[in-house]
């Protein structure tokens, strides 16, 4: 595991996000990666030199909550995991509904 990684249940991840918000944390990326049949978002954060990771596991057919609303500038992170991922992420900010990407295939690593 990363250094500096909690890894959190996905009813909890608009908290988390909040929360690192309110420390001055700036968003650095999110990424997905498929386990099996399982997903895994890493969120990363920094203040200055510190990073720190945030990690939910998701399932095929569960909602993500978008946290657009917290750091605007996911939405392009947000969308990427939906289009090349096929995950169902609800209330982007700027949603492309698919076509941020233009893939041969639907949800290429999904």
């Amino acid at each position: 595991m990363l250094e500096n990684t909690e890894e959190i249940e996905l009813i909890g991840l608009l908290n988390k996000i909040k929360e690192m918000k309110t420390d001055g944390s700036r968003i650095v990326q999110i990424c997905a990666t498929k386990i099996g049949s399982s997903y895994e978002l890493l969120y990363t954060f920094g203040i200055d030199y510190d990073i720190k990771h945030v990690k939910v596991k998701t399932e095929p057919g569960e909602h993500v909550p978008s946290i657009t609303d917290i750091f605007p500038a996911a939405y392009l992170y947000e969308n990427e995991i939906h289009d090349l991922f096929g995950i169902a992420i609800d209330g982007i900010n700027h949603d492309y509904k698919g076509k941020l990407y233009r893939t041969p295939v639907e949800a290429p690593f999904g």
